[in-house]
């Protein structure tokens, strides 16, 4: 029997973090319960299907659950979940902080919108960058999004930034690696200054003085996760305008990457 798309892990996780039901003191159709809802958008993240064409057997529509993707994400409900996972591989050790690595990649915005630009590798199509930074063993600790014309130097301190507060046991929550890797792209005076301002040790490669054979030891994991993102079908092409929206996609599945980490080495 095939594993459900929302696991008993995976609702436990979230159910304390979404926002209580509103009083509905006029009556109306009953509202669609939010496991069902959680599945719908799964369902769309992991097959790339149309909304309009979610299956009737979840029990919400197309449109209750993108409602639902979009008000939770303004209630920051995804960004919690990734933490709350965060942490839990944290307590277990499971963490690695001693070595990050980032680097993004370029997917087509079919539609444009919000965070998008010319790709210069695509003959000037509308594209979408996503930027992630990992942990030694590949965990995404935080992404951001711009537009495929942005430079990569310029997202290396936004992204870094976007890491949360994870808390283990006493004391301030970490959100800083000890060193971080980058390629080449990264080259250059700012960027080390960027990482050196927040007390992490830059450990970017140098154009025309490390061998390319030898640049991948260190940061092949995370064009590794950047592929098992690509695993989720909705996010191999960028259909959504908002960027609000393709971003609750791409961190929900940050989130279930480190659910599938929990269960690698927890």
């Amino acid at each position: 029997m095939s594993e459900p798309l929302v696991t008993d892990a995976l609702w436990s996780a979230i159910a304390p973090l979404l926002p209580p039901e509103l009083p509905r003191p006029k009556g109306g159709r009953p509202r669609c319960d939010d496991r069902s809802a959680l599945t719908g958008i799964v369902f769309v993240l992991r097959s790339g299907t149309a909304w309009e064409l979610l299956p009737r057997q979840f029990g919400c529509s197309g449109m209750t659950c993108w409602r639902r993707l979009r008000d939770w994400h303004a209630a920051g409900v995804w960004a919690r979940l990734h933490r709350v996972l965060l942490e839990q591989l944290n307590d277990t050790g499971a963490l690695d902080w001693s070595r990050a690595s980032l680097d993004s990649a370029s997917v087509p915005a079919k539609k444009g919108g919000e965070e998008t630009g010319p790709n210069p590798t695509d003959r000037g199509k509308p594209g979408t960058k996503r930027h992630i930074v990992v942990d030694r063993a590949g965990t995404p600790l935080g992404v951001t999004l711009s537009g495929a014309n942005r430079h990569d130097s310029r997202m290396l301190a936004p992204t870094l930034d976007a890491v949360p507060g994870v808390r283990h046991g006493r004391g301030r929550p970490r959100r800083r690696p000890t060193k971080l890797h980058a390629d080449k792209a990264y080259d250059n005076r700012r960027c080390r200054a960027e990482c050196r301002a927040r007390s992490v040790k830059p450990r970017i490669a140098r154009r025309g003085v490390e061998r390319s054979d030898s640049l991948g030891r260190h940061r092949w994991v995370v064009e590794r996760t950047l592929a098992w993102l690509n695993r989720f079908r909705r996010l191999t092409v960028r259909y959504e305008r908002r960027a609000d929206i393709h971003l609750a996609f791409v961190t929900l599945g940050c989130a279930l990457i480190c659910l599938n980490q929990i269960k690698r080495f927890c």
